[in-house]
């Protein structure tokens, strides 16, 4: 994609939220937040995508590429790893590449042990650190009021590299 496109095609960017995510006052907030335009879509992994519109009018969707996945807490990972274990691992099989978003975590809260749950924090970090390894998904940590920016700035880079790798020959561009 020449330069030119590329610029207006990533002005084109428009977040997709998995229609299983709760539609709260808060979720509201997180989507505001994105500044580019969203849509509630059925996801078949992950909570948010995106899609772009070229200038010839075909829409390109990340949604079968990359996704974001995300958790409101510890706790709430806690569970997934715990009780939802199966299903957890189920979406990063289906995955090709997913970012495991969690609000109000860092290394430091795991190893202090903030967060309710009888899950040690030697089996948490064991098991975030195998997904690392398992689905090459590095989890990213962040405050519940920068995770609107983040999951779109994400987005925003992965659809930038993915426009970037798309063929082009001169006058003649190959747009899926």
């Amino acid at each position: 994609m020449n330069p030119f496109d590329l610029t207006d095609t990533l002005e084109t960017m428009t977040i997709l939220v998995d229609t299983r995510e709760q539609d709260t006052t808060k979720a509201r907030r997180r989507y505001a937040s994105f500044g580019v335009p969203w849509r509630r879509e059925k996801l078949d992994w992950g909570d948010y995508s995106a899609e772009f519109t070229a200038p010839n009018g075909k829409v390109i969707s990340l949604n079968s590429n990359v996704a974001v996945e995300r958790k409101m807490s510890l706790d709430e990972l806690c569970h997934c790893f715990c009780q939802d274990r199966g299903r957890f691992e189920r979406e990063f099989n289906r995955a090709k590449k997913l970012y495991l978003l969690i609000e109000g975590a860092s290394w430091e809260s795991i190893y202090a042990g903030r967060y309710r749950s009888k899950m040690t924090a030697k089996a948490l970090v064991a098991s975030l650190l195998a997904y690392t390894a398992r689905y090459n998904c590095v989890p990213q940590f962040c405050e519940p009021g920068t995770s609107g920016r983040l999951i779109k700035d994400i987005l925003y880079r992965e659809g930038k590299e993915f426009l970037e790798s798309l063929p082009y020959e001169g006058d003649k561009e190959v747009v899926p």
